[in-house]
């Protein structure tokens, strides 16, 4: 048994989440990871395979089933007896006009945005209790704070997520278990227009591998007095401070 980290991931077959679990299996760590595509056993299957990752697992689920999320961590305890690190990534959520958006896919966008993260930490968090440490990493949007008529649901939603994560870290500092939000910008895998990259004052987009390595800064040790916090990887193109 190797006594390297193990970290679990979701949403990661492609784009941030892809990334995200690379940059892991980089880094040393064995993996978990989860989607609702299959194209997630063959990346598992392919990290395995790399000098610096211990092993990975992959498993087919969505982030809004409970019993999915379950089965991702018991494999997690079954294959690996650990979990260091857990990041929550979601797919998009329904976008319309404020006052036409349907009622079902706001509680849709509950599931996918904010409860699935509640219901990870609670399968995850005695787990890193009984190890003494423990990291989440989620996700969440640089419109949680700065919300965008384009993404309605995901801007209420991920500003309730601030809120959760920040009440986490409250309650879980002392157990040395920390909770932090990536709020990436436009990302390379969004397509923009123009006047959007001149909008954002280091005038391009992200890259998944940004977004990724900033992830796996908050997993880590490096950021072991950070938690709480609402981190943007965004350009610059928010103006709050």
């Amino acid at each position: 048994m190797t006594d390297s980290k193990v970290a679990i991931a979701t949403a990661a077959s492609r784009g941030m989440g892809a990334a995200i679990a690379r940059e892991f299996a980089e880094r040393g760590y064995r993996l978990v990871l989860m989607s609702r595509s299959d194209d997630v056993l063959s990346l598992a299957d392919e990290l395995a395979g790399i000098p610096s990752c211990p092993g990975a697992i992959g498993l087919t689920g969505s982030v809004t089933e409970t019993e999915d999320l379950k089965r991702l961590v018991a494999s997690a305890m079954d294959h690996f007896g650990q979990i260091d690190a857990v990041v929550n990534n979601t797919g998009h959520a329904a976008k319309g006009d404020l006052l036409n958006i349907p009622d079902s896919d706001w509680y849709s966008g509950l599931d996918l945005l904010l409860l699935n993260i509640v219901r990870m930490a609670g399968l995850a968090t005695p787990i890193m209790e009984k190890q003494g440490a423990g990291a989440f990493v989620n996700i969440s949007t640089f419109a949680a704070f700065e919300p965008s008529l384009d993404f309605p649901v995901s801007s209420a939603l991920r500003a309730a997520l601030g809120s959760f994560t920040k009440m986490f870290a409250d309650r879980y500092g002392p157990a040395g278990i920390r909770m932090n939000n990536v709020l990436p910008g436009y990302i390379e895998t969004y397509e923009t227009s123009s006047d959007l990259l001149e909008a954002i004052p280091l005038k391009r987009q992200g890259t998944v591998a940004e977004i990724a390595k900033t992830v796996a800064f908050l997993a880590s040790d490096d950021a072991g007095y950070i938690t709480g916090q609402n981190i943007k990887v965004d350009g610059g193109l928010t103006r709050s401070v």
